[in-house]
């Protein structure tokens, strides 16, 4: 079912197709509409307001791939007492969806630059439609970096297409963790320890940031040390939203709303309230 802007408050029946975990409290469920089997049209970065029946309505940024439409994919983490609903969901039961919603990643902007993309934990999700789309038109690009950062070996999502990606020649995957076992072999350390090392061509790229607000934080001035643009980096700001469509105002960011305006920002248009507390 493709939803234009007009109609995008109105919620549609889904069922669920598939669930499978992601970590211990992480789950990637894919759903079918109950209505039209057309598919469901979104940008990489946008996300949808899911509603479980009897427990409420979260945002989610959707974490599917925008070239195959008759999926549409939602990885959620199991925080609160919706998303553990929504999480314990069984196959064939069913949930409404309304969206897509909010800004995306800006992927169109990005042709001919390099793309480095940052992410920590689950941010990686909202950021997983743009890989499937960057990879999906991978002449347009330059160099593919992916820098990605948990807590742990066993914290980290979608480990099988982690492996596949590094596997790959045209895509460069560096992944670290904060604390890991003696089995371990990878990097360990928080994820900007990675951007000093990696090879892409800084003035001219675009940077990708999605993860804890303390990450991008630090993620930024790493960048810009290597010499990306400030008005080249986006960063997403999902975790921060509520109602979906402005009205709550709890992802209020000074004049903008992030449901609204956002959730993905140029970092230079909200770095000024980004570092004020209390906003």
């Amino acid at each position: 079912m493709k939803i234009s802007a007009t109609d995008s408050i109105l919620p549609s029946l889904y069922r669920l197709q598939q669930s499978r975990p992601e970590t211990y409290d992480t789950w990637t469920l894919e759903f079918e509409s109950v209505d039209d089997n057309d598919g469901f049209s979104f940008a990489p970065g946008q996300f949808n307001m899911v509603y479980g029946f009897g427990v409420g309505e979260v945002p989610i940024s959707i974490s599917g791939d925008p070239g195959k439409p008759e999926k549409l994919v939602h990885t959620i983490r199991s925080v609160g007492v919706v998303t553990r609903a929504l999480c314990n969901l069984k196959k064939a039961d069913e949930l409404t969806i309304r969206g897509p919603y909010g800004t995306h990643w800006p992927v169109e902007q990005a042709v001919g630059h390099d793309v480095v993309i940052v992410s920590g934990g689950v941010g990686l999700a909202p950021l997983r439609p743009a890989i499937y789309h960057l990879l999906s038109n991978r002449g347009k690009y330059g160099r593919i970096v992916l820098l990605y950062g948990a807590r742990t070996p066993q914290d980290m999502l979608y480990t099988t297409e982690l492996k596949r990606w590094r596997a790959r020649f045209d895509v460069d995957v560096e992944t670290t963790v904060d604390n890991a076992k003696p089995r371990w072999h990878g990097n360990v350390g928080v994820v900007t320890t990675l951007i000093p090392r990696a090879t892409f061509d800084a003035h001219h790229a675009k940077a990708f940031i999605c993860g804890p607000e303390i990450m991008t934080r630090f993620t930024v001035p790493e960048l810009q040390k290597r010499g990306v643009p400030i008005e080249n980096i986006s960063v997403s700001l999902e975790r921060n939203m509520k109602c979906g469509i402005g009205l709550c105002g709890h992802c209020q960011l000074g004049p903008a709303f992030v449901c609204k305006d956002g959730p993905v920002f140029r970092y230079d248009q909200v770095q000024s309230f980004l570092s004020k507390r209390e906003i």
